[in-house]
């Protein structure tokens, strides 16, 4: 039963680390300084998540592990979340031929 607070933390962190990723991309996109976004934001997201899997795991390898399970996991979400429609994607692939 101790294991579920780091399955939860793992859940948290990889919704912050992920999540953090796509607004970064969105926003760095339409950014002047693009490069200034992802710099700080990889700092903020790794530096959060390497203190989180520090102190959730307690110096047990159990509880990293499952701290890692959660945050591998959001990343799936995540990942489903954010994909762009089916339609938006054909339209980028055609786009993408004609860059060619």
């Amino acid at each position: 039963m101790n294991l579920i607070p780091a399955l939860v933390a793992g859940f948290l962190l990889g919704a912050f680390f992920f999540g953090g990723l796509w607004w970064t991309v969105q926003k760095g996109l339409s950014s002047k300084r693009p490069a200034l976004w992802f710099l700080g934001s990889l700092l903020l997201r790794t530096g959060t998540a390497v203190a989180g899997f520090y102190f959730a795991s307690g110096g047990r390898w159990e509880r990293l592990l499952m701290c890692l399970l959660g945050f591998f996991i959001m990343r799936r979400i995540v990942l489903r979340l954010t994909r762009l429609p089916e339609e938006d994607s054909n339209q980028l692939t055609k786009e993408a031929g004609h860059a060619n």
